[in-house]
Formats: structure tokens, sequence, C-alpha cells
């Protein structure tokens, strides 16, 4: 009887580290299955990722917002990435998305790709109103209900805007979340990981 409580008392206690995430003694988010999972250390709002520490995002795509059909980062191997999220209600976006649209062609030509995706739109036409308006020269995912910024790990769905920039393989390289405060800010960043070996 003594033997089989403490095999119970042992799988209760297993079974509790796995739903409460026993840690190490330490303070640090692990990411699952070697993926990115955003930890922002000390709560900051931009931080860059060394190539050696880079992981890569599961899969970034969904419907297009401006048409029938599917945005998907994989549409765009070996280059560079720039996952911006915002929604036509934000103000913040607003006064962000002319230095998007400026970067988008400028980087174009140092194999850079921008990719928007939509969020939190209650009505999608306002939203591709709002990108037909100001000829934004990039595709963007529409994502009302919060589903691709959710599935990045630690990321927070009220983090808008924010913008990820991934290298030619894909993997985080550099966060903001936060708006950018000039267009140099933005396009720094992006030229240093376009021009990675």
């Amino acid at each position: 009887m003594i033997g089989n409580f403490r095999r119970v008392a042992a799988a209760l206690l297993a079974l509790a580290c796995s739903l409460s995430a026993c840690s190490s003694g330490t303070d640090v988010s692990v990411p699952q299955g070697g993926g990115f999972e955003l930890v922002s250390p000390g709560g900051l709002s931009e931080f860059d990722y060394p190539a050696a520490q880079r992981k890569p995002l599961g899969e970034i795509s969904g419907p297009t917002l401006t048409g029938d059909g599917r945005v998907s980062v994989a549409d765009y191997p070996d280059k560079v990435v720039v996952l911006n999220f915002w929604g036509s209600w934000c103000t913040a976006c607003r006064a962000e998305a002319p230095l998007l649209a400026a970067a988008a062609r400028e980087l174009a030509s140092d194999g850079v790709q921008f990719v928007g995706v939509n969020v939190r739109e209650s009505d999608r036409q306002n939203g591709a109103d709002y990108d037909s308006v100001r000829g934004t020269p990039y595709p963007s995912i529409y994502d009302k209900q919060v589903q691709v910024l959710a599935s990045i790990p630690g990321f927070p769905i009220t983090g808008i805007p924010s913008t990820i920039v991934l290298d030619r393989q894909h993997r985080v390289a550099h966060v903001w979340i936060r708006a950018f405060a000039s267009p140099s800010e933005l396009q720094s960043v992006v030229k240093i990981v376009a021009a990675e070996s």
C-alpha cells in the first residue's frame, strides 16, 4: 500500500511540475522546440538578437488584406523580411505608415521584403481602403482575430504597432514593440541585417 501511495505521489508531483513549468532556478523563458520566443529583458521595447542566438518564427501566413489570395513569409525565400503589425484604427500606426512605405521602396534593391499584418480591424474594407489610399507598396495579411501575433510565443498582443525584422533565414534579428522615432532608425537596422553574408 505504501508503494502504491509513493507511485501516486510521484505521478502527481510530475503532473504538477509539467502544468506549472517547473523552472531550473532562473527567470528565463525557454523556447519550445527550438523556435523563437520573445523575452523582453527589463521590459525593453526594442532589442536585437546576434546571429548565433537567432531563432525562426513559426509559419507566418494568412489571407491577403486586399484580395482573395494568401500572403506568407515563406513566399520570400532568401530575403530579409520586415513584419509590421498595424491597424487603421491605431494612431501610432498611421504616423509610422509613411516611414514604412518609404523604407520598403528604398530597401527593395537590398533584397528586403516588407509584409504587413493588419490586426483587430473591425471591417476588412477599412484596412484595404487605408492601404489603397496611401499606396502601400507591400502586401498585408488580414488578421482580425490577432491569431498571427498570438502565435508568436511571449509576444504581447496589445503591442501595436510592432515590427519584427527577419534575416535571410527568416530568423528573428530585431524587434520593436513600439512605433519608430525616425526613418533612419528602421533603415539602419535593416541594412545591417541585409548586408550579412
